[in-house]
């Protein structure tokens, strides 16, 4: 029997009641037709998160950084073939949520981490890259089954249920839709996930254009609820007066599964026997969804398991040899050589090395990450291959005591609990790490010396040094000290908004109680022992960056693109005392480095490359490794006036590399090398459906590495605004010394055309007709294409390399 046979079968054999049961996210078992449970979402963004060991790949941004997209289908076959081994005893669902396909394009944006680049076509075609490791080679049979995330118009943390954003029809269609439309097209991608916020006076969660474009190119999309995102509708949005209304409203408008509160399916199934009870939905309407949930299900092989090819896949793949290569192959392809004076880089000769930051000698996971099954920090790397002896490490934190004015001082118990009491108190690393959005306020860390821990808040209110890092969908480690006087602060807790106080046994707790006052004693500086430690230091690199869980995250945006104060008085004060040093960013997102840029010999840039990161930053430092990687979005200067946030209008606000306005810090595709590439000259020929771009590239340096040839096109003469530049065509190609390779580039007329109103014959999105679309007012106009691509004639330049380039005129 056919999947669409069988799927038709179990809907005629279950009951109404069975079926609105199985709308929940956590679809209960059926015994008697042979079902069993099921539940949507699995995590795996750049591997399989929140169940345990698993194999920790770059983070999303640092694997577009790759420009590769043979190494994100590995990735993404790598971490299928883990989802499949969790699956074996019901840990991973084999529908997984992942790629996110929201281009990037406010660098402030908490969640910068989870996309791929600012541009749309780059994005489409690394999650096309992405979904088809995950879906796997299997004719029939999917190894997972990709959700896309979040549809539409997603970039605010702020409010983000609530927000209303604004997309004019033409970024609605050449910027925010392609990197939905192009996985699904590729037939790569099961579903997608609304996001929480609205478009145009809509939320997401009903909004048309999840019938009228994306079930017009995959009509059996399924589409998956965001967390709560469904009882928002009524509960925050107030869009609609109940929940049966908006669940009803949601169901008829496309979405298939309900990710709403937690594992009670109770509320949702109360909610749709009521708008079944009222009219407001039909049988055929739960039907529907439920038969693609179905059918999603049957393309796993999980009605038919004599047929399926990955019931062998067992626990010996998770962490096994081969991904650890691909992981490292993977955080050596994202690392970025944004400057490189008078070849500081690689390093030579002899000397001891001082690795200087609190990211030295750490490595760092973020909210989607797995356990890594062991993890390399740059300080591991370089003893590794120096020697112990040769690699001197300082964190460049300050060591503190915690005391209070009648002279008692914070002490560590056995157990990690916080007290009061006679010191020599205990010794705390305390970081500011600045500012974030919603909260104007620094927050800080106290990390306790003795046991690496962190300061947190237990369920039981009281302080403990206990937390091995910040973590958490809370994140209840971080502190806000809020001055009380010249010299004396109150301790805040930034998660539970409460204070600090003690007990009557002088434990400290936070509560409604009297806050406690307390004053900072210093045991070290953190910035002396950094000076110190360059002097002494032959060689110096300094590690800043981020915390992915502190300010700029899931829920938290960030308020500048500036580094935190305390690293930036690092960064100078290390500088001062080592010129040489070379700067080095791992981070989530870009920074507004100007001083760095001007006043440091070398500086490179990764994002949190998961297990491999130190071997992949220590090879390229030593000349190991020859930096291949490029950034895939702008790095903003720090007096650039960027939009505000909400402002999703790129092309007249001036957004991303192609109507920014302004001389950026690093340009989109910036990346240097320890080799040279030469372009030949760029011939465009015209084609049945467009052009086709061939350039010869040569290696023209004394050592191999990799180049990232980028194709781009400057239209001239639209009628309207036109981008400085538009991708239309990249690949990443490995040269040996002195060798040449002729690329040819396929580039369709749709890549030279622009969303205008009106019906074009042969328009397109992105590479495929569009049924349904232009958005009126938050509606779809018509149910119909009001609007399509035209490829106006008009003058185009297009550019490959620094000197290549090729101007072509396009006759009406």
């Amino acid at each position: 029997m056919s999947s669409p046979d069988a799927v038709a079968d179990l809907l005629r054999r279950l009951t109404t009641a069975e079926k609105i049961a199985m709308l929940h996210q956590r679809q209960p078992a059926v015994p008697r037709l042979g079902l069993a449970g099921f539940h949507t979402g699995c995590e795996a963004l750049h591997g399989v998160a929140w169940l345990g060991r698993a194999t920790v790949f770059p983070q999303a941004v640092g694997l577009g950084a790759s420009w590769d997209r043979a190494l994100l289908r590995a990735v993404g076959e790598a971490v299928s073939t883990e989802v499949r081994a969790l699956h074996r005893d019901g840990r991973a669902s084999l529908n997984v949520w992942a790629p996110v396909v929201n281009p990037l394009r406010d660098p402030r944006w908490g969640r910068n981490e989870e996309g791929y680049s600012e541009d749309p076509l780059m994005t489409a075609e690394l999650a096309v890259a992405y979904c088809t490791g995950l879906r796997g080679g299997h004719p029939d049979v999917w190894r997972t089954a990709p959700v896309l995330k979040h549809f539409l118009a997603y970039n605010v943390e702020t409010a983000r249920d609530v927000v209303d954003i604004a997309v004019p029809e033409r970024v609605l269609h050449e910027y925010e839709l392609p990197g939905f439309l192009e996985p699904l097209r590729a037939g790569v991608a099961a579903g997608v996930m609304p996001a929480y916020n609205l478009v145009n006076g809509v939320p997401n969660h009903v909004h048309p254009l999840i019938a009228g474009v994306l079930r017009a190119v995959a009509p059996d999309l399924v589409v998956c609820s965001d967390a709560q995102a469904p009882s928002n509708l009524v509960e925050t949005e107030r869009h609609f007066p109940d929940h049966a209304t908006s669940h009803a409203a949601a169901l008829r408008a496309g979405v298939d599964s309900y990710t709403d509160n937690g594992p009670d399916a109770a509320p949702t199934v109360a909610r749709f026997t009521e708008a079944l009870r009222r009219g407001l939905i039909t049988e055929a309407d739960v039907d529907a969804a439920l038969g693609r949930i179905l059918l999603m299900r049957a393309r796993t092989g999980e009605f038919a398991p004599a047929r399926d090819p990955y019931t062998g896949i067992r626990d010996d793949v998770i962490g096994c040899e081969a991904h650890t290569r691909l992981a490292a192959r993977a955080a050596h392809s994202g690392v970025v050589l944004l400057k490189n004076a008078a070849g500081t880089l690689p390093w030579t000769g002899t000397g001891g090395v001082a690795v200087i930051g609190h990211l030295g000698d750490r490595v760092l996971t973020d909210w989607y990450s797995g356990t890594p099954p062991y993890t390399v920090t740059l300080a591991d790397a370089l003893r590794a291959r120096l020697g112990r002896r040769s690699v001197t490490t300082v964190d460049g934190v300050d060591r503190i005591r915690l005391a209070t004015p009648d002279g008692r001082q914070v002490l560590l118990d056995p157990d990690g609990t916080l007290r009061l009491g006679d010191g020599p108190g205990a010794t705390f690393a305390h970081q500011q790490w600045g500012t974030s959005v919603p909260c104007p306020v620094p927050v800080h860390t106290l990390r306790e010396d003795r046991t690496d821990h962190y300061v947190t808040v237990e369920e039981s209110g009281v302080l403990a040094a206990t937390a091995v890092t910040p973590d958490g969908w809370v994140v209840r480690e971080l502190w806000e000290l809020h001055p009380a006087g010249a010299e004396e602060f109150l301790l805040h807790s930034n998660a539970l908004g409460r204070y600090v106080t003690g007990t009557a046994d002088g434990r400290l707790t936070v509560g409604d109680g009297g806050a406690l006052r307390f004053t900072r004693l210093e045991v070290t500086s953190g910035v002396a022992a950094a000076v110190a430690a360059a002097r002494d230091a032959a060689r110096v690199v300094l590690v800043l960056g981020n915390d992915p869980h502190i300010n700029g995250r899931e829920t938290v945006d960030r308020s500048s693109l500036l580094l935190p104060p305390e690293q930036e008085t690092l960064l100078r004060a290390v500088l001062d005392a080592a010129p040489a040093t070379v700067v080095t960013l791992v981070s989530s997102y870009p920074y507004a480095i100007d001083w760095a840029q001007e006043h440091a010999p070398a500086i490179l840039w990764s994002s949190h490359a998961g297990q491999e990161l130190g071997n992949a930053l220590a090879d390229v430092l030593l000349g190991a490794a020859n930096p291949g990687g490029r950034l895939p979005q702008t790095w903003y200067r720090g007096d650039t006036a960027l939009p505000a946030p909400t402002d999703y209008d790129i092309i007249g606000s001036g957004w991303t590399y192609q109507y920014h306005r302004g001389e950026p810090l690093y340009p989109f595709g910036h990346g240097l090398s320890y080799t040279t590439f030469g372009y030949g000259p760029l011939d465009v020929t015209p084609t049945a459906d467009g052009y086709t771009a061939s350039v010869t590239v040569t290696n023209t340096g004394d050592r191999a590495g990799d180049e990232v040839v980028r194709l781009f096109v400057t239209p001239r003469c639209w009628p309207v605004p036109a981008p400085a530049r538009r991708l239309v065509g990249f690949e990443r190609v490995p040269l040996a010394a002195g060798e040449s390779r002729e690329l040819r580039f396929a580039v369709p007329v749709t890549a030279l055309a622009y969303w205008s109103g009106g019906f074009v014959a042969g328009g397109s999105v992105a590479g495929g007709s569009v049924a349904g679309g232009s958005v009126a007012g938050g509606s779809v106009a018509g149910g119909s294409v009001a609007g399509g691509f035209v490829a106006p004639p008009g003058e185009y330049v297009f550019h490959a390399g620094p000197d290549a380039r090729c101007t072509v005129t396009r006759s009406a």
